[in-house]
């Protein structure tokens, strides 16, 4: 049954869409699919309420904060979530979960196929916010411990193979050494790029960009997230919460396409993303999500820079 229900959702889909690409359009279908298993839920989520939810996921990082994290918060204010299950250091994105297990050790980008147990899935021209709440990260982790004399800028780098590929979406040692020469004087800038040992790592393979000595030889100026994970090590849980904490109390984000964006879009202001359009597995800009479910993380102005050039004039017009 599931089979032709699928090949049928196709068959509306390319009808709806007939110039769109064949591959975004399977992923239009997946996330129709999605949100017609839902009806199973009904008399649980509308009519008994009691908790019985269990969520669980191990899936790639950016598809658990964009779309699992906000469904297991709409069960939550809807009193029938049960238990939440993800990966090691999770915890604290879980807050609000009474009964939170890490279960797994490693993200496998494979297990959000066929998985149709959260309205929301995979990419998508448009999304269900019926069962999707915005998740309260930055009231929550807003602190005193990391705050400065001058706003932050938190400058969230990535370098790691994409989609079986060399990096193509990060900032490089030039760009970064221009960036923090013409906001170092407005902005206390942190930089971001957790090592493979500080996170749960998936299926992209970490590389080195040796920027960290580079950033310590010639800008002491500019805080690593390293160096804090290390100050505070007794005060924090994990990286993870770690990240949460100082992204609670920054307005101004530069990030990259992937987790990195997502994490920076659920703390409103502005979040620059360099996501580059032709990427091969780059599929948020061809179907808009940069407008949509993105700024729906908390509302934060979003700006799709394709290049690292772009990257620049937006930090010129708007930070």
């Amino acid at each position: 049954m599931q089979k032709l229900v699928l090949k049928l959702l196709y068959l509306f889909t390319r009808l709806k869409y007939p110039n769109m690409r064949s591959d975004l359009r399977y992923f239009i279908r997946d996330n129709y699919y999605c949100r017609l298993n839902q009806i199973r839920y009904f008399y649980n989520d509308y009519l008994l309420k009691k908790k019985y939810k269990v969520i669980q996921y191990h899936g790639e990082f950016d598809q658990e904060l964009r779309y699992v994290l906000p469904f297991a918060y709409w069960h939550y204010l809807n009193g029938t979530l049960d238990k939440t299950v993800s990966c090691k250091n999770t915890k604290e994105f879980y807050f609000f979960s009474q009964n939170h297990s890490e279960e797994y050790t490693h993200r496998d980008w494979q297990a959000g196929y066929n998985y149709y147990e959260v309205p929301n899935m995979t990419h998508s021209n448009s999304f269900d916010y019926s069962k999707w709440v915005k998740v309260p990260l930055k009231e929550f982790y807003k602190n005193s411990t990391f705050l400065y004399d001058k706003p932050t800028l938190v400058i969230a780098n990535k370098y790691n193979i994409e989609w079986d590929n060399p990096p193509i979406n990060y900032l490089d040692i030039p760009t970064l050494g221009t960036i923090i020469e013409t906001y170092k004087n407005k902005y206390q800038i942190i930089y971001n790029r957790p090592l493979s040992t500080q996170i749960v790592g998936d299926n992209s393979e970490t590389l080195d960009l040796h920027e960290h000595a580079w950033l310590r030889e010639n800008h002491p100026e500019v805080l690593l997230m390293d160096d804090l994970f290390t100050q505070h090590r007794a005060s924090v849980n994990s990286f993870n919460h770690l990240q949460l904490m100082v992204y609670a109390n920054c307005n101004h984000f530069i990030s990259m396409h992937g987790g990195t964006a997502a994490l920076a879009s659920y703390f409103e202001g502005v979040n620059t993303i360099l996501s580059n359009p032709n990427a091969k597995g780059g599929m948020e800009y061809h179907l808009n999500e940069y407008q949509t479910i993105f700024p729906a993380l908390s509302g934060a102005k979003i700006l799709h820079a394709k290049n690292r050039d772009e990257v620049l004039t937006y930090l010129t017009e708007n930070y």
